[in-house]
């Protein structure tokens, strides 16, 4: 075996309030050294070299993936006017096809498509694998239908960058137009007819910040700046109301927004205001037409003296006046709405699980129920606003993704199709738990559980245990085909549902952020002590994983509480957290700051985040087994993080520490799915090997 790369040390001191910190590896930062790729490059042989033996597991697991896939499927198709869409896949190649298929008068049940089979008389909108040809990387950041179903919005980013060129498809004759727009971000809206569109740019920080109007069929060096934020701390939005009525503005940063709205029918006139900014409250906004003695009017879900947010209406002609729909209910989070014609149906969170609420004009609330003990329930697409029945999405650590349709009158629920699981998957054969750990300031850490009935808990299966903890994204339950390989041989998989996250409502986030954000740490490590006393399993059994913002939670376990962990996989890990977030002119460091803190100009924030920063606080003690992944593209996380970390670690005599980069891949890795299966079966063996 080679010895591992060891990376040149250059001094260099970073000096803020008083504080000098020598970050000798600082010079990774710059792709243009003549050092900085061959270091990777390195790297990545070294990770080869010490994983080869591991090539066949990977080729097992990649297999297993493959064979319990429905390689050739596709989506339930949803209604919108007088057709049908959907999207499918083909055996053998890496990406979906967008189609669609003139619908039936009256028809509401879609197509039948259990059999997988592509529909007779479908018309392909955009095939991904034509657009990627033979370039290693595609991901799309808009893919947008006029109101008048004639052009296709869409825009294609090939290295990961997450910077995307516009362009819009003529659907009758299936060529491009000339319109070709650069350096766009993601979301686009249309105006009634499709003579307009809007569509987002970003700043040199990467932060979404002007919306453009685009006249089809005329340069984009013609295009008009209709908003434009100036506050550093707000990332702009753009899309349309469900109604297709209104072009919808939303700045937002982490604490507040501000809504603007255009009518679509008529692209040209000034943005309206909904209600001016006030510092920690927000509002999102959706419109619903006048239906019988209802008037027209606006649903704004807000946070305004409501800390787990109410749903209010407003009059179109005063969009500020909010009257409450569904007030406050300290117990229950209102996370999303969605207007349809007849019916609101809001998303929203109790007891820590997911569930939606359907309000019909005149009708009291209904809300959905369902029988497992942890799951998730979301809405689908639901692109019809006349529709009478609802798109949802089920699932849970044992149930496959299910589709089912909800009829808005009655709150049945239709079975459309569910997730095929080749192979003679049998969720019976697996059982799945509810539990909690008691982080050290008494709070109870809520854990879903899954494993094969079968499991010992006796503290001989090996467990991994996953979190993420931040910007109140919820690790809700979730199916997984790659996870049955870890399943099938006797791991315990957890989710460790720690503060920061949006679990348990807005104080569960509010309690993991800034000043607290140490409670992300303590709650995970509080995890992974309850798995271990509860018999799941034993130290020399547990593996961490998380990615980005759960990369800094991986990091900072790592030198917070090494001992209790076998192994840890960083997934773009977020650890040189302080050194970024004191750069205002990277990526997303100044709308961060009212999550994490401001250390440039706060010397309080700035000591509490050197306290936790991962890279900062590497120290010469025993460090569990690390594989941390990351993407050359990356503009998220930026590849020098994880390679400064990996080094560091590698210095004070940290052994088994492992670095790969994608070097052609950004923040969600590689975008085709057989090469995603790849990187998921490289991991998973990386994880049964290390557990031995």
């Amino acid at each position: 075996m080679s010895a591992a790369p060891v990376a040149k040390k250059v001094p260099f001191v970073r000096s803020f309030h008083g504080d000098d910190v020598s970050d000798e590896y600082a010079w990774l930062a710059d792709k243009d050294d003549p050092d900085t790729l061959p270091y990777l490059n390195a790297e990545n042989a070294y990770t080869a070299e010490a994983t080869a033996h591991l090539e066949g597991l990977r080729e097992t697991l990649f297999d297993e993936i493959k064979r319990r896939t429905q390689e050739t499927d596709l989506s339930v198709p949803s209604r919108k006017g007088d057709w049908w869409y959907f999207s499918r896949t083909e055996e053998g190649k890496q990406y979906g096809i967008h189609c669609r298929l003139a619908a039936d008068p009256g028809q509401i049940a879609p197509p039948d498509t259990k059999d997988g089979a592509s529909l007779p008389g479908e018309v392909i909108l955009l095939d991904e694998n034509a657009v990627a040809g033979d370039k290693a990387f595609l991901s799309l950041g808009t893919f947008d239908v006029s109101p008048d179903d004639r052009l296709l919005a869409y825009s294609t980013d090939f290295a990961g960058d997450e910077r995307f060129t516009l362009r819009v498809k003529d659907l009758s004759t299936g060529e491009d137009l000339a319109d070709e727009v650069p350096n766009t971000s993601y979301g686009t809206a249309w105006s009634s007819d499709g003579t307009e569109l809007f569509y987002l740019t970003v700043d040199d920080a990467w932060r979404p910040d002007k919306v453009w109007r685009h006249t089809v069929g005329t340069p984009a060096d013609q295009d008009t700046v209709i908003f434009s934020e100036s506050d550093e701390r707000f990332w702009v939005g753009v899309g349309s109301s469900r109604s297709e009525a209104y072009v919808v503005v939303q700045t937002s940063s982490k604490t507040t927004s501000e809504v603007h709205v255009l009518s679509a029918g008529a692209p040209r006139d000034e943005l309206r205001l909904i209600a001016a900014r006030r510092d920690g409250v927000e509002y999102s906004v959706d419109h619903q037409a006048a239906a019988g003695a209802r008037p027209e009017r606006f649903l704004i879900l807000h946070n305004d003296n409501a800390e787990n947010f109410e749903l209010a209406t407003a009059p179109i002609d005063d969009p500020a006046d909010w009257t409450p729909l569904i007030p406050h209910d300290p117990a229950v989070r209102l996370s999303d709405v969605d207007a349809f014609a007849g019916h609101v149906v809001v998303h929203l969170r109790k007891d820590g699980l997911t569930g939606l609420r359907v309000l019909g004009d005149g009708e009291s609330p209904r809300d959905l129920s369902f029988p497992e003990a942890v799951y998730t329930v979301e809405p689908a697409g639901n692109p019809d606003y006349r529709t009478t029945q609802f798109r949802l999405h089920y699932t849970s650590l044992v149930t496959p993704d299910s589709v089912f349709d909800c009829d808005l009158e009655t709150g049945e629920l239709t079975l459309r199709k569910q997730q095929p699981v080749l192979g003679g998957y049998d969720p019976e054969q697996y059982q799945q738990f509810r539990e909690w750990a008691t982080a050290p300031d008494g709070t109870k850490v809520p854990l879903s559980i899954v494993a094969r009935k079968d499991t010992p808990r006796d503290g001989t299966a090996p467990c991994l245990l996953y979190g993420y903890g931040a910007y109140e994204i919820s690790m809700d339950p979730w199916f997984s085909v790659a996870r049955l390989s870890l399943l099938d041989r006797g791991f315990v998989f957890v989710v460790a549902h720690v503060r920061g996250g949006g679990e348990l409502g807005r104080h569960w986030y509010d309690d993991g952020k800034l000043m607290h954000k140490m409670n992300t740490f303590t709650d995970f490590v509080a995890a992974a002590h309850a798995v271990v006393e509860s018999g799941w399993t034993s130290v020399p059994r547990l593996v961490a994983r998380g990615g980005s913002a759960g990369g800094l939670l991986m990091g900072a376990i790592a030198n917070l509480a090494p001992e209790s962990f076998r192994a840890i996989v960083a997934d773009v890990p977020f650890v040189d957290a302080l050194t970024s977030i004191l750069d205002p002119s990277l990526p997303l460091t100044v709308t961060e700051w009212e999550e994490w803190g401001d250390p440039l100009h706060d010397p309080e924030a700035y000591a509490y985040i050197r306290a936790y920063a991962p890279y900062d606080n590497v120290e010469e003690r025993p460090y569990p087994a690390i594989l941390a992944l990351a993407g050359l593209n990356d503009t998220r996380v930026l590849y020098h993080e994880p390679a400064k970390w990996v080094a560091r670690l590698r210095a004070v005599g940290a052994e088994n520490v492992l670095l790969r980069t994608e070097m052609g891949a950004g923040h969600s890795g590689p975008s085709g799915r057989y090469d995603a299966w790849r990187e998921a079966a490289f991991a998973t063996a990386w994880i049964i090997d290390v557990v031995g």
